[in-house]
Parts: C-alpha cells; sequence; structure tokens
C-alpha cells in the first residue's frame, strides 16, 4: 500500500491501514483539513456559505471517494456541487461556472486503477500554492478541526458541467471551428474507458469531426496502462492505419494530458503536443502584431523555445510541476504554456492543463497548414528526450553531485531552481538533474538532435556522478 503527501493534494491506493494507503480515514482527515483552511485562502465565501465543486474520473473507486469527500465537506457546513463524472480541467473551469470558493478533483491521473486521489483547487480553479498546500498538510497532521453542528450542515446539488466547458473552448477565437468542419478530418480516440470518452467524442462532433471511438466507456476498467506513452498506444496506433484516419488521440483518465498519433501509425510526440499548439498559437500572436511569450518547465523539450524565438517572442523555463509552470505563466503574461508530458495550459480560458484545448487548437493549425500530421511533425526543430536515474544509498550525496556538477560546467548556461539544469548552447543540447522529493533518486534527463546524442549525454553524466560519489 502506497499514501504519498504532497503539496498538491494525496493519492494513494485503496485500502489497507490509515495513513499506509488512501483509506476513508485519510480522506476524511484531508478533506477535513481542506474544508478548515478555506478562510485562509479566501477571507469570505461568495455566498451565504463556502462552496465547493467536486468531480471525479471513472476509476473504480470513484463512487466511494466521493461519497466520503461530499459527505466531509457537507459535515463541515460546505455546500457542495457534485459534478459526477468530470475531466480536471471540467472540474478547474466547474469552480469558476458555479462561483465557488474551491474544488476537489478525484482523480489519480495516469496512475492504474488501484490508485485515486484528491487534488485541491482555489477559488480560481488552479492548484493550490506550495504555501497553501503545506497548510492542509499541517492541520491534517494536528486534526485540529471541528466539523458544524446540525443546523449549520452542508448542501448538495448536482450539475453537469461539460457542455458549458466545451461552450467555452469552441468560443475561443483561436478555434477555427469553420476551417476544422471543411478539413472533414476523421480521429480516433482512446480514452482508456475514463470521462474522456464522455467529453472528446462530445467535442469532436461539435467541431463537425467523424469520430471512431476506441475504449470510450467509462467504466474504469482501463483498457491498457494509462499513461498516453507509445508503448501503451499500440492498440491506437493500428486503428488509426487501418481505418485510414488522419489522427489519433489519446488522452489519460482525467484528461489533461494529450497524445498524438500520426495518420501512419507513428507516435507524433508527446513533447510535441505544446509545442505544435504553441507554435500556431504564436503565428497568430505575430500577425498581429502581439507579445509572444512562452512557458514550460525545465524537464521539457527546448523544440518550445526554438519555435518561440522564431516567432520573435520570449521563452522562460519554470521548476516542474504544474502549479510552477502557472505561476511563472501569470508572472510573464504567457500566451501558452505547458509541459512536456503532453500538458497544454492556455490562459485565454483558464490555467490549468486542458486536452480539449489542445485538439481543438491541433485541429485548427492542421487544418490551416493543411498538411498531414506526419508532415506537419517534420517541420519541427527535431529532438530526443533520454531519461534515467541514479539510485543512491544516502540522499545526502545528492546535494554533493548537485553541487560538483555546477562546478564542472560552470561555464555553460546553469539554471538551478530546480536541481541544476545545464545548458550546451553551441550544439543545442541540455541535461537536467532532479532530485526525487520521496526517495533518494536523481533522475537525469537529456536532450539532444539524435536518440544516440542523447543517450550518450545522459550516460556522460550519470559516469560523472558516480565519480563524484566514488562508485
Amino acid at each position: 500500500m502506497t499514501l504519498i503527501k504532497s503539496i498538491s493534494g494525496i493519492r494513494g491506493t485503496i485500502g489497507g491501514a490509515p495513513s499506509k494507503g488512501l483509506t476513508p480515514v485519510d480522506i476524511v482527515k484531508f478533506t477535513a483539513a481542506y474544508a478548515a483552511t478555506l478562510p485562509s485562502r479566501k477571507s469570505a465565501p461568495n455566498g451565504e456559505r463556502y462552496k465547493v465543486v467536486v468531480g471525479k474520473d471513472a476509476r473504480l473507486s470513484g463512487d466511494m471517494v466521493e461519497q466520503l469527500v461530499v459527505g466531509t465537506l457537507v459535515g463541515c457546513g460546505i455546500d457542495v456541487v457534485k459534478c459526477g463524472f468530470a475531466s480536471t480541467p471540467t472540474t478547474e473551469m466547474a469552480v469558476l461556472f458555479a462561483k465557488a470558493d474551491g474544488g476537489i478533483i478525484l482523480t489519480a491521473s495516469h496512475n492504474p486503477r488501484q490508485w485515486n486521489a484528491l487534488k485541491l483547487l482555489n477559488d480560481k480553479g488552479e492548484f493550490l500554492t506550495a504555501a497553501q498546500g503545506q497548510a492542509v498538510l499541517d492541520l491534517a497532521e494536528s486534526e485540529d478541526f471541528d466539523f458544524a453542528e446540525v443546523d449549520c450542515l452542508g448542501t448538495i446539488e448536482e450539475e453537469d458541467f461539460t457542455d458549458r466547458h466545451l461552450d467555452a473552448v469552441l468560443a475561443l477565437p483561436a478555434v477555427d471551428v469553420p476551417a476544422i468542419k471543411k478539413a472533414g478530418f476523421t480521429v480516433v480516440v482512446d480514452a482508456v474507458n475514463s470521462v474522456g470518452g464522455i467529453i472528446m467524442p462530445r467535442l469532436l462532433e461539435r467541431l463537425g469531426v467523424r469520430c471512431i471511438e476506441l475504449n470510450c466507456n467509462p467504466t474504469g476498467e482501463f483498457a491498457h496502462n494509462p499513461e498516453p506513452l507509445p508503448a501503451n498506444l499500440k492498440e491506437l496506433s493500428e486503428t488509426v492505419v487501418r481505418e485510414k484516419a488522419d489522427l489519433g488521440v489519446s488522452v489519460d483518465p482525467d484528461v489533461d494530458r494529450l497524445a498524438f498519433i500520426c495518420e501512419n501509425g507513428e507516435p507524433f510526440v508527446e513533447e510535441y503536443t505544446l509545442v505544435s499548439v504553441a507554435d500556431y498559437l504564436c503565428s497568430l500572436a505575430q500577425a498581429e502584431g502581439k507579445p509572444i511569450v512562452t512557458v514550460s518547465n525545465l524537464s521539457s523539450s527546448r523544440a518550445l523555445r526554438d519555435v518561440t524565438e522564431a516567432h520573435g517572442g520570449t521563452y522562460y523555463a519554470s521548476a516542474v510541476g504544474e502549479v510552477n509552470v502557472t505561476t511563472l505563466m501569470h508572472e510573464k503574461g504567457a500566451l501558452i504554456g505547458g509541459e512536456g508530458n503532453g500538458g497544454v495550459i492556455y490562459p485565454a480560458i483558464h490555467a490549468g492543463r486542458d486536452a480539449m484545448v489542445g485538439v481543438a487548437l491541433f485541429l485548427s493549425n492542421l487544418a490551416h497548414k493543411g498538411l498531414k500530421v506526419s508532415e506537419l511533425k517534420k517541420t519541427y526543430p527535431q529532438y530526443f528526450i533520454a531519461k534515467y536515474k541514479i539510485q543512491l544509498s544516502d540522499s545526502a550525496l545528492i546535494d554533493s553531485i548537485l553541487s560538483e556538477m555546477k562546478r564542472i560546467y560552470a561555464s555553460e548556461n546553469i539554471t538551478d531552481i530546480d536541481g541544476v539544469k545545464i545548458n550546451f548552447e553551441a550544439d543545442h543540447t541540455w541535461v537536467h538533474l532532479r532530485k526525487s522529493n520521496t526517495e533518494p533518486i536523481i533522475r537525469i534527463y537529456s536532450e539532444a538532435s539524435t536518440p544516440e546524442a542523447a543517450e550518450a549525454l545522459g550516460q556522460k553524466i550519470i559516469d560523472l556522478a558516480n565519480g563524484i560519489i566514488g562508485k
């Protein structure tokens, strides 16, 4: 059994002993702590009482977790709006639609079926800051909270916000619905039997796209490993080729991450989801003479920086983590941002990863370019990322390795806001070393223009690290 408590929420495997897995005791405790800290984040509710929206993906434990979360909120004197089956971005937007004071998303994202989680939102439908998240963790640990008396219990209402979310996506000026309809696309959608099977076909229908559904029944029985990586998408690739479709779309269980399959069955590559959308938006902004700023995290492909600068824009890199990306986006006034895991964040609609926005913008770009998906991919800078990790017996060694790497490569462009990232500007390569928050591990990501070069760079850093610690 596993339980991971972090500033962004609580996630774990269902069952086991309290504090060892995600049990009813843990769910109630963390929900009560979230409710009790609402006044510290927002001094007064929008209405008579604080209101919180609750949405869930389709995983098997969803009903159980939802009942516990909703019941606890009501017991804390909080009014609840149940969204039912809802994607993560739908629940985020529901906070705004319902004029709520916060939200809780019940999803373990790409984790397997035995996992679930509580992801915590503020009154803007965005994830809590590090300080706010830590306050929830501290209060849950102390259990210093009270529950409401019988005359002060919260209420429950239910509302499906799916169509309001899609209305907002289709209303975006950058989403060219007529061009998409004219193109007559055929798209295969693999929704891994979760809530993407509800919202994604509905979006494509409204865009005039012929949708072939694959694993779109929201049973929670995931048809394959739910992380949208090429190794898990063989059925999608085969279906795209067999059906002569223009594109394959894969989403994770809560529909905030997105991966594409080209018409020939080859991966578009998850890193390039954001790159392609950003290229389209940057071209529109450049034509209109508007400022161009993009943001991704330190472990994401350099391709976004290259595309941004090609359009005369400025690129910034944040620490890893969605809340870090959105914080920097707000600070810099970014046009578009996200993460290399297929997460597209377009603040013109809301500051959260949204696969529906990603698909609508990607299809707009594809319709404008008039290219096959594989041809579109070739128009972007070609990079490849290799991923490694070093297991250490003592976490104290991690700081020694990071410090020595900074010394060795002091003449290069170094960023140390999240581990150490070394940018080798002369050949457009980089390597990023980050320590794990939960175990004595250094994760090493390296990128270069060929897979072999990326692997060689990563291995060189591993050899250096082993030399530093005397292995």
